[in-house]
């Protein structure tokens, strides 16, 4: 069995990863988050807050996304790379803690598959 630490998977994880506290102050950001955001600054934003980093109208719907601990999840498109986004709150010991956005990239068109009860 190999040894490893509790979120060894998470560096190697092949989206990006970025965690906010409840105020927006990055705490987190995975290899693959710290690549795409370099132009922005990678690693250093860790400290910053991610509310200095979005313009209108994203800045509105992410602070009503915090205030009221909403999920939201899309689809963006950079060139030729397609990406499906998912901003979560996250939770300790039942209480919100901030925001989790996991950003995957996607090729073709994505299933969607209905399971019966």
């Amino acid at each position: 069995m190999v040894k490893h630490k509790k979120r060894d998977w998470v560096e190697e994880y092949p989206g990006g990863i970025t965690v906010c506290d409840s105020a927006g102050i990055i705490l987190e950001l995975n290899k693959k988050a710290v690549e795409s955001l370099r132009s922005q600054g990678g690693k250093k934003l860790i400290g910053s807050n991610l509310l200095d980093c979005h313009p209108e109208p994203a800045l509105r719907k992410l602070k009503r996304m915090m205030r009221y601990h909403q999920t939201n999840v899309y689809t963006v498109e950079k060139g030729r790379i397609r990406k499906i986004v998912l901003q979560t709150p996250w939770y300790m010991k039942g209480r919100y803690r901030g925001f989790v956005e996991v950003s995957l990239a996607i090729r073709g068109k994505i299933p969607n598959v209905i399971r019966r009860a």
